[in-house]
């Protein structure tokens, strides 16, 4: 969609879109990030062009532009500032979030106010693949290691958009049929 942080800027945004893509609606729109990448986590937390940007994603959703309207990379106090204003509630934050990087608290706090918490990168952006102790605990299984990363992040509540385009990746990614015990899942945490 582009950074903008006006309403008037979303709105053409989304319009554009739109007619872009020749769709009636978009599934899902998510904010990309609380600011803009070069200042990403920096002294402006644009808290003010955030609440512009969810009034212009609220107007969509109520006129049928948007059946979900969600976050990506927003910490607690990003989504605090929207809750105090806000009409509709952020459905959706999509977070980085995978085993050796759980953000908990944020997690908990996300949960707490029903917003689906969507794990991207939940196999660690590959990385984690390689850890001797996860291949040991994924052979116990009898699962890959990209198997025993997707069901963590499944049995802590969250949803998981794995990435590949290998369809043997693609159809082990769904065969997820097993439960990691309570002692692992503490392991893993």
């Amino acid at each position: 969609m582009g950074i903008t942080f006006k309403y008037d800027g979303v709105v053409r945004s989304i319009d554009r879109s739109l007619k872009k893509m020749n769709l009636d609606y978009i599934d899902l729109l998510l904010v990309h990030s609380p600011q803009p990448w070069k200042e990403f986590r920096e002294e402006n937390r644009y808290f003010e062009e955030n609440k512009e940007v969810w009034r212009a994603m609220e107007d969509a959703y109520k006129e049928g532009k948007v059946k979900a309207i969600g976050l990506c990379n927003f910490l607690q106090d990003d989504i605090e500032n929207l809750l105090e204003s806000c009409e509709i509630k952020p459905m959706v934050n999509q977070i980085l979030a995978h085993i050796s990087n759980t953000p908990f608290e944020l997690i908990e706090f996300c949960q707490k106010h029903a917003i689906l918490v969507e794990a991207y990168s939940p196999i660690g952006h590959g990385e984690v693949l390689q850890h001797p102790r996860l291949q040991v605990m994924a052979e116990h299984y009898g699962v890959s290691v990209a198997q025993l990363c997707l069901c963590y992040d499944l049995q802590l509540g969250l949803s998981v958009i794995p990435k590949s385009t290998d369809r043997t990746h693609i159809e082990g990614n769904t065969a997820l049929d097993f439960e990691i015990n309570e002692a692992d899942m503490e392991a893993l945490k």
